[in-house]
């Protein structure tokens, strides 16, 4: 049996399913400030989403002092939460739950997506303000237009399957992607992330979060884009971001609304989180948004904590588990 803190909460079947295998729940909501003095170290494993921040100052404090965590489990996909240098650093083992959410983040991509090209939140706006803008709220379909993926995995490929059922022509960045997956779904495949920027009016974000990738979506790239689709309708320039906050540059995504150079932005996650309400880009007609809501669905949330939790299960009785992220790691005995 093993004592594991669940900090950002869990599923109620989840929960029971941790329990019918023997472990003992603590769920609870910890401060920072707690967390740096050493809370962890009566734990063996702690599963957090995305409130909980566990640095390298938090993970050291938790193996301090004859600390006992072992594992850090991240329900969802992202980890970027975590220091994993720290966690591996100190034999810690950092799993997560890479499919739960799969399923309920493509469905919001498209639901941004045709909620930017048919005007969907501004039109709703102007009912509610009494105004009947019909004349003004002409959009454009996705048939006939070009997408591109930044990113193509597991959630592009389903947006990109939902696209293609549009009847849109698919394009995609992935410098890790097989080819041969790209192929089977009649997406083309580039070598350079410029190139998908110059094809496409459609953008859709799906990588990770990382020096790599940050503010990737920058102005010279949007200016890339055409505004016009392969049949020579002007059909403006998109961009939607459901992976994670930073990879667009948010203050050129603004600029580029403001030049008419974007038609739209649609934002479930931002730089900084909760964004402030204030923001010029929040307040701009052709941006709307989502409160990282990726993953808010009932089945979502169920199937990420069933996951996480078998994750952590078999990591804690194997020191390893087919969600294991710092893999090599040389885990520590407790």
């Amino acid at each position: 049996m093993a004592r594991i803190a669940i900090t950002d909460g869990m599923a109620d079947g989840a929960q029971k399913a941790l329990k019918n295998m023997g472990h003992e729940l603590v769920v609870e909501t910890v401060t920072e400030e707690d967390l740096i003095d050493g809370y962890l170290r009566h734990f063996e494993a702690i599963i957090v989403r995305s409130n909980t921040k566990l640095s390298s100052e938090v993970i050291s404090s938790s193996v301090a002092r004859d600390g006992r965590l072992k594992v850090i489990a991240k329900a969802g996909v992202g980890v970027d939460n975590i220091d994993l240098e720290a966690a591996t650093e100190h034999g810690i083992m950092v799993v997560n739950a890479p499919r739960a959410s799969t399923q309920s983040v493509v469905e919001l991509t498209i639901g941004h997506l045709l909620a930017s090209t048919r005007h969907l939140p501004r039109a709703d706006a102007g009912l509610r303000s009494g105004n009947w803008e019909k004349s003004i709220l002409r959009g454009t379909e996705l048939s006939g237009k070009a997408i591109g993926f930044i990113g193509f995995g597991r959630i592009a490929q389903g947006v990109g399957r939902l696209a293609s059922a549009f009847g849109m022509e698919l394009h995609a960045y992935d410098p890790y992607l097989p080819p041969k997956i790209a192929r089977d779904m009649n997406c083309r495949l580039h070598a350079r992330v410029d190139d998908v920027f110059r094809m496409c009016t459609h953008i859709s974000v799906h990588c990770n979060l990382s020096d790599e990738t940050y503010h990737l979506v920058d102005s010279e790239r949007i200016d890339l884009m055409p505004g016009v689709s392969p049949q020579g309708i002007q059909c403006g320039n998109h961009i939607v971001n459901c992976a994670r906050g930073g990879i667009v540059d948010e203050d050129a995504a603004l600029s580029a609304l403001g030049r008419g150079q974007l038609a739209s932005v649609a934002l479930d996650v931002f730089e900084n989180e909760p964004v402030n309400p204030d923001s010029e880009l929040l307040q701009h007609p052709h941006f709307h948004g989502t409160p990282h809501i990726g993953a808010a669905t009932k089945e979502a949330q169920y199937r990420v904590g069933m996951d996480i939790g078998q994750a952590v299960d078999t990591a804690l009785r194997t020191n390893t588990c087919e969600t294991l992220v710092n893999r090599g790691v040389n885990v520590r005995t407790v």
